[in-house]
């Protein structure tokens, strides 16, 4: 087996769901013993920020521009970052808006990713029946693998 470079994509969102999910994908990283690093690329989905409305003088900034953002975002980060720094394996960090599933799916054609690793939602079976989850929806559309991490 050819064992070369691989882009791996990793859901995060703060969870312990996505906690595993990142520990799995530097796991992954990590066992390719090659001479050409793995790649992980961790990625936070934001919701839209809200639209300003005709009552809105000033609209709030989003939250990546407010104070706590540093704060937010270093205990987000925290286990990637901890986990790629043990291992010596290369990190981007990125922060999108939207819906979670589309901008996975979306970063994961334009880089060509190679595995995406996601977090299960832990929802039960109606609420996933009524709202779907992300990592269903991702599995279904993503255009390479798609590695479930259950907590």
């Amino acid at each position: 087996m050819l064992n070369l470079r691989k882009k791996i994509l990793v859901a995060i969102d703060g969870s312990p769901q996505s906690d595993k999910a990142a520990e799995e994908a530097v796991r992954l990283a990590a066992g390719n013993k090659s001479q050409f690093k793995s790649q992980v690329y961790a990625m936070l989905v934001l919701p839209n920020s809200p639209t300003a409305t005709y009552t809105d003088f000033v609209p709030s900034a989003p939250v990546t521009e407010t104070e706590q953002w540093d704060d937010l975002r270093r205990r987000i980060f925290y286990v990637v970052e901890k986990c790629a720094s043990e291992h010596d394996i290369p990190l981007e960090m990125i922060v999108e808006y939207g819906e979670p599933a589309e901008k996975l799916i979306e970063f994961a054609k334009r880089e060509h990713i190679d595995v995406i690793a996601i977090g299960s939602s832990g929802k039960g079976f109606i609420q996933r029946r009524l709202m779907g989850s992300v990592s269903h929806r991702v599995a279904s559309s993503a255009p390479c693998s798609v590695y479930i991490v259950r907590g």
